[in-house]
């Protein structure tokens, strides 16, 4: 597909989940080339909305496309990389990346070829072969980030992609999001760590279910006169988060 269409195209999207309305007429669009932080408190509406892009929920209201079709039919052009990783312990980390390949229909040796090469940019190639149970936080991370990427998606979303990792990993992890980007792929990263969202030109704050900003991030600080990502977070999100809110309503 031509750079100019845009990989995933979302018009006034809404997500009820019964009373909660977890996203409310949420329209935008992420393209090609380019690294999209998604910032949020919790229950923002963050997590609703990979979903929606990874095509896991249908919208309550407004549609989700993909390129060129029905975001739901395109999930094998989608890699996703969770904040919980869900690694079976008892398999090494190369075979935990294979099963998944192997959903995809990613022959055994091209998988291996690709895991490689992968795990020698995150420093993880001396542990592919030795079961996840004895891995720590970090390097769990990073084979969880392999195994989202092992049948080269088109669009990646990753939920908190540098938590838990040391200085010299996440900066691994983050030239290595910065290349995919240069490579043609949609990035969105999900995540509290403001500092780290800073490699990502562009920006989207979720607040109570609700985009409250989208665009270039040198251009929202100078439209919100912020000196920061946590500047313009704050400035954008003054009243208390839902899940705040209901926090603070059990107290006497």
């Amino acid at each position: 597909m031509p750079d100019e269409v845009p990989l995933v195209t979302l018009d006034k999207v809404s997500k009820q989940f019964g009373d909660v309305h977890a996203l409310d007429g949420v329209t935008t669009t992420i393209d090609r080339h380019t690294s999209t932080a998604l910032i949020g408190g919790n229950g923002a509406g963050k997590t609703t909305l990979l979903r929606i892009l990874a095509g896991v929920y249908r919208p309550s209201e407004g549609s989700a496309t993909f390129a060129d079709g029905d975001l739901t039919l395109h999930r094998r052009r989608i890699g996703v990389m969770t904040e919980s990783t869900g690694l079976h312990l008892r398999l090494t980390a190369w075979e935990n990346i294979r099963f998944h390949a192997r959903l995809f229909g990613i022959d055994d040796g091209l998988a291996r070829s690709r895991s490689e090469s992968l795990a020698l940019r995150l420093g993880l190639g001396a542990a592919l072969d030795r079961r996840t149970e004895g891995f720590s936080r970090g390097m769990r991370q990073k084979t969880a980030l392999i195994r989202s990427l092992v049948h080269e998606p088109e669009l990646l979303l990753l939920d908190e992609p540098t938590a838990g990792l040391d200085i010299t990993s996440a900066r691994a992890v983050r030239a290595l999001i910065e290349s995919l980007v240069e490579d043609g792929r949609g990035v969105v990263w999900s995540t509290h760590d403001l500092t780290a969202a800073t490699i990502c030109d562009r920006a989207m704050v979720m607040h109570n279910g609700h985009l409250v900003a989208d665009g270039q991030v040198g251009q929202l600080l100078v439209d919100h006169d912020a000196d920061g990502l946590e500047a313009l977070y704050l400035r954008l999100t003054k009243e208390a988060t839902r899940e705040f809110k209901a926090g603070m309503e059990v107290l006497p």
